[in-house]
């Protein structure tokens, strides 16, 4: 499954525009009240090197899913309780524009609606711990607890002890500020010259391109590697948490992978590259076959070896 990024912002902070640019969706800015859902590609070059190397027919990049929700009220903003991190869009061209300011207010109004959240829930359970189940008290005790932390305008990322469970609290994610002005992203700019051939778009710029900026920021936040798979069909870039394992990279590519687990056969990119070609790699030994513990690093090739479900 891949990760999943939503995008929150105040009125007219150009948050669709963003979406947008990251996903070429189309979507229209003017149909408030409408969820808008897109993938956004990772663009890495190591791909098109792995495809050649392989002898893939084609490539696709590794790709973020992307969810823009209309406004910031409780009820719209609990539609990215599952995402992995949120992109704050405050407008910088406004002669008023003062960015930490309308940080501020996205951030108060995501602890509003976990405030939210967490009260009905604790109005569900209470009625359900009448039964004298000793778990559900226990839940409601906890459930107390959070509501009055959130009661005191404090973010549930500074709860000081564990969070009941299946709760998906809001403020416990990864908030990321983008500019849409001239001291961060030209949301607008950058949606048209995401329409241009790459070589065309760049004498429109005075400088790099900013999407890829905002990409590597969500990277550094959700401690993100990318690791890659090549047969003779296609070459393919995976998202990953640092840290996971060959099981939960198979997890990624397929839920039968990870089933059927056997092990897996790794090559680094580097080693693949120097060496010119996947037979020349297995003549120097540089590829080996590891389980499904192995902790996956950025730029790994994985040839996922599984029994399939019968």
């Amino acid at each position: 499954m891949a990760l999943e990024v939503g995008i929150v912002g105040l009125p007219r902070s150009g948050k669709t525009t963003l979406f947008n640019a990251l996903t070429g969706a189309g979507a229209d800015p003017a149909e408030y009240g409408k969820p808008h859902v897109g993938m956004a590609e990772i663009a890495d070059e190591r791909l098109e090197h792995l495809a050649a190397l392989a002898g893939s027919p084609k490539f696709t990049q590794a790709s973020l899913r992307v969810a823009d929700v209309p406004g910031t009220e409780a009820v719209a903003l609990g539609g990215l309780r599952q995402v992995d991190a949120i992109l704050a869009v405050t407008n910088g061209f406004r002669p008023d524009a003062d960015p930490a300011r309308d940080l501020a207010t996205i951030e108060l109004d995501l602890l509003v609606a976990d405030r939210d959240h967490v009260e009905r829930r604790l109005e569900r359970v209470t009625t359900q711990a009448k039964s004298g189940d000793p778990a559900l008290k226990a839940e409601v005790q906890a459930l107390e607890a959070v509501l009055a932390h959130l009661d005191a305008e404090r973010p549930l990322r500074d709860y000081p002890g564990p969070l009941p469970p299946d709760l998906e609290p809001l403020t416990t994610k990864p908030v990321i500020l983008v500019e849409n002005g001239p001291g961060g992203v030209d949301a607008k700019l950058e949606l048209e010259l995401a329409e241009l051939p790459e070589e065309e778009a760049g004498q429109f710029r005075e400088g790099p391109a900013a999407l890829p900026e905002v990409v590597r920021r969500l990277f550094e936040a959700l401690d993100l590697v990318i690791f890659f798979t090549a047969n003779e069909n296609e070459a393919r870039g995976w998202t990953l948490r640092r840290g996971r394992t060959a099981l939960d990279a198979a997890g990624t590519i397929h839920t039968d992978m990870a089933h059927g687990f056997v092990r897996c056969e790794v090559i680094r990119w580097s080693d693949l590259v120097e060496a010119g070609s996947h037979a020349e790699v297995a003549r120097r030994g540089l590829a080996r076959l590891e389980g499904k513990t192995y902790v996956v690093e950025d730029g790994d090739v994985l040839t996922i070896r599984f029994t399939p479900r019968r």
